[in-house]
């Protein structure tokens, strides 16, 4: 069997919880048939890998139609595959396209939906319109639909009530628990600034509306003292949120000392560091339809304080790895009440910062969690499984 995997992102042009998803998901796969992967961006030099540029007619062009542009290529070249597999709006029109174009089977991944992302309307201006257009049109003409969690999935069929629910499956993201685990080593902390020493803080994610960043800052200024705030935070969306973000760190710098900031991707090494060391790792998005980084912290150990929202509450164990802070919100993710929001998440964060060894215990619980319910392994047989079961 041949399956052709559509993706925007594929190593080493990985930014997001999508493009980790498929890494790994094509490596395990490798093992079970025969698969291509089809990515954006520069050329790779690793087989079986083929990437694509937005064509130079469209380079002055809506980001969104730059983004077709790459799909039509993508779908001509799905020639001879057996199933196509997308991933994200990106890449999910090209495989429609290559669907209808070849005559095989077109499976995609949910792991998030345009209309629950009302915010990229700041960055993609009225190509917000077309992503929206172009995800609807590849979901509602997919063979399977894979959600990436529960919550995502009752996401999914309330976007889209028009998507037969037997169509929909749930096979959840993983982690690879040999890459990500418990790290003694303080190198990465010392070139970044962070005292191994001191109880710290993380938080690890692009700097965009979904993540929730600004509601951590705001909640940071009712953080013990003592602690550290670790900002692993970049790529921002559009300039209005990397200002907004930018004006809120410097004003909590004002007033309180061990804010870092690192604004660049780092290695897995030095970010397997910086998360074995923490003493709290937060994920405090108003959108996450499954939060992968929250396995990764998991895997090396870090208690996780995370916001009671899409998939999170299936990866995180309130009272167990962790501390969910409970939210009510508007139809477009923003907390009805911003105040109270990050009130409750620093009061959780505070709690584990002021119980080390409760704090302890969770992180062990928490790779006991990730380890036994979210490898890799297992969920590409289920994908393989289901591709077989197509017809």
């Amino acid at each position: 069997m041949r399956v052709d995997l559509l993706s925007r992102e594929y190593p080493p042009e990985v930014y997001g919880g999508a493009g980790v998803h498929v890494a790994y998901l094509a490596r395990e796969l490798r093992r079970l048939c025969d698969v291509r992967v089809r990515c954006f961006g520069a050329e790779r030099d690793e087989a079986s890998v083929a990437a694509y540029r937005s064509p130079r007619e469209l380079a002055e062009a809506n980001a969104a139609l730059q983004v077709l542009g790459v799909d039509l290529e993508m779908a001509q070249d799905c020639a001879g595959a057996d199933v196509v597999h997308s991933h994200t709006w990106y890449a999910n029109l090209a495989g429609h396209l290559a669907s209808l174009l070849h005559g095989v089977p077109h499976v995609a991944t949910v792991h998030s939906l345009e209309p629950l992302r009302p915010w990229k309307a700041e960055q993609l201006g009225g190509g917000y319109r077309v992503s929206s257009w172009a995800e609807r049109t590849a979901l509602l003409g997919a063979a399977r639909v894979i959600a990436v969690s529960d919550g995502m999935r009752r996401d999914l069929l309330s976007a889209y009530p028009e998507i037969d629910p037997e169509r929909v499956s749930v096979i959840h993201n993983g982690i690879d628990p040999e890459e990500y685990k418990p790290a003694a080593e303080t190198s990465a902390l010392d070139r970044l600034g962070v005292d191994p020493e001191r109880p710290s803080v993380v938080f690890v994610g692009r700097v965009t509306r979904q993540k929730g960043l600004p509601y951590l800052l705001r909640a940071a200024r009712d953080l013990l003292p003592e602690a550290q705030l670790v900002l692993c935070a970049g790529a921002p969306d559009t300039a209005e949120i990397a200002a907004e973000v930018s004006e809120l760190v410097a004003e909590l710098r004002a007033t309180r000392q061990g804010v870092v900031w690192q604004p660049e991707m780092l290695p897995r090494e030095d970010l397997v560091q910086v998360l074995s060391h923490a003493t709290v790792f937060v994920c405090p998005s108003v959108y996450e339809p499954m939060g992968i980084v929250n396995l990764e912290a998991m895997a090396c150990e870090a208690p996780v304080v995370a916001t009671a929202t899409g998939g999170i509450p299936e990866v995180v164990a309130d009272g167990e790895t962790g501390l969910l802070v409970p939210v009510e919100q508007a139809a477009d993710g923003t907390p009805l009440d911003p105040g109270r929001f990050a009130a409750d998440f620093a009061e959780r964060v505070n709690t584990l910062l002021g119980d080390p060894e409760r704090a302890r215990e969770m992180g062990r619980a928490g790779r006991v969690r990730a380890v036994e319910r979210f490898s890799w392994s297992e969920i590409a047989r289920r994908t393989r499984d289901l591709y077989a079961g197509l017809g």
